[in-house]
């Protein structure tokens, strides 16, 4: 668990990484965003002192109210500039991430792809890459700048009155205690949606993949019960989880906001009995006014920082699986069609299903691996064709490791032919010629005459 950890902080740092300084500047302007929005408590609170103080000096008021209202264009300016330079940083890096995950699967052993279903690799590479977009645009600037301004805010509000900075903050204490609520059982929940929502994406596909053959066999209402069976689990995990958080939430966001409940009337109290100046009194309550806002923004947050463990684990489960060890090119030319097998162990998800397997093909023969289901014949096939590799072991082809050769040179030596088979959306000629993309019509109908498919169209 602990090295999985490890893991997916290094792919989040490697990430961000790639647009640092992007970053770097994107929360700089974010914290120059908060600064210029503070700015207009102090110019507000000399105002008052001012007003109250009976100053009728139009011009001093006209000009800390130009002051507010370029702090509030500066700090909007500093905004904008901090989600652009965030949000171009992050799509770059989505691009890349995407790129990777795509080129990955190009390494890997096909078995793992074709035991993984295309609606689990969409969902990841579309849905779940793209939710990493918030963590990374908005939450890097825009937590941290959010954070600072309440502190900064309340530290003011200390040399003040602590009294009441400490009344301020009871309701926001209360309100974020109902927020961590909405925490309980978070993991398992969200992991919840994430299986829901692969097995809709897979049921989906499934569904729309078989759409011919379903209504060829009179199997449209079961199989369309399975995909609503699907859905409707789907919509449950996210309404019962949303049930749960509703109270919570409410709680959350009746309470926060509302500082002037304990610093009105503790307040007036305290001027009442001389313990606290008027001037000072208008000056809290604009204070409190700023402090539980920027803090909710923040912890807004948090919910996609519980997601992105989560979600960043399936995209590193993808980066992080093992690629066919294969040269460039092959260091050794088999001498004949042979295939041995040598010791062969191997076994899917840490289950070994093969204990040692020996075995040898000669050349020009024809060979039948014979069992019961579930003992390991198509594993064998699997390995030989390298959909997967070896544990420990050796397959040789013509006295030749299959390790020490490109997968080139292995594909000319190799065909593999499964039980089940895919078409690319193509006529038969052009499915036929991917096996050669220099084959003439005449060759492919060569091919088809010798593989007895002749009678099948070509057109």
């Amino acid at each position: 668990m602990e090295e999985k950890k490890r893991s997916t902080m290094r792919w989040i740092l490697e990430w961000a990484g790639q647009k640092k300084m992007d970053y770097v500047w994107s929360v700089i302007l974010g914290m120059g965003n908060v600064i210029f929005k503070i700015i207009p408590y102090f110019l507000i609170a000399t105002i008052v002192r001012m007003f109250l103080e009976g100053n009728k000096d139009f011009n001093t008021y006209l000009k800390n109210s130009i002051c507010i209202a370029i702090s509030f264009i500066v700090a909007e300016f500093c905004h904008s500039l901090s989600t652009t330079l965030s949000h171009k940083a992050t799509f770059t890096v989505l691009s890349n991430i995407r790129k990777a995950c795509f080129e990955k699967l190009a390494r890997v052993p096909l078995g793992y792809v074709k035991d993984t279903s295309s609606g689990t690799f969409k969902n990841i590479m579309v849905e779940r890459i793209d939710s990493i977009e918030t963590t990374l645009a908005h939450i890097i600037p825009e937590f941290t700048s959010n954070l600072m301004g309440p502190v900064v805010v309340l530290i003011y509000f200390f040399t003040i009155d602590y009294r009441l900075a400490l009344w301020s903050l009871l309701p926001i204490i209360i309100g974020f205690l109902s927020y961590f609520g909405m925490m309980i059982d978070f993991k398992p929940n969200f992991e919840k949606t994430v299986n829901a929502t692969k097995d809709l994406n897979d049921a989906a596909v499934e569904y729309i993949d078989g759409i011919e053959v379903i209504k060829a066999f009179g199997k449209t209402e079961s199989s369309y019960a399975k995909f609503t069976s699907a859905a409707k689990a789907y919509a449950n995990s996210f309404i019962l989880w949303m049930k749960k958080c509703s109270i919570y939430h409410a709680l959350m966001m009746t309470i926060t906001p509302y500082t002037l409940l304990t610093v009105l009337p503790f307040g007036a109290h305290y001027v009442e009995n001389g313990t606290l100046t008027m001037p000072d009194f208008i000056l809290c309550i604009i204070l409190s006014l700023g402090i539980a806002g920027p803090l909710i923004t923040a912890f807004s947050y948090t919910d996609d920082l519980g997601k992105i463990g989560v979600i960043v684990d399936e995209v590193v489960g993808i980066l992080d699986q093992p690629e066919l060890n294969r040269p460039y090119k092959s260091t050794s030319v088999p001498k004949d069609n042979s295939i041995e097998l040598s010791d062969v162990k191997f076994g899917y998800h840490d289950k070994e299903i093969l204990h040692g397997i020996n075995m040898e093909c000669k050349a020009g023969s024809v060979n039948a691996i014979v069992g019961p289901s579930g003992s390991g014949k198509s594993t064998i096939a699997k390995l030989i064709a390298s959909l997967w590799d070896v544990n420990s072991g050796s397959i040789k082809i013509g006295g030749v490791d299959i390790k020490q050769m490109s997968l080139m040179d292995f594909n000319q030596k190799i065909a593999y032919v499964a039980q089940d088979n895919y078409l690319f959306n193509e006529t038969v000629r052009e499915n036929i010629r991917q096996g050669n993309p220099n084959a003439s019509d005449e060759d492919i109908i060569e091919v088809t005459k010798k593989s007895g498919c002749y009678a099948m169209s070509l057109s």
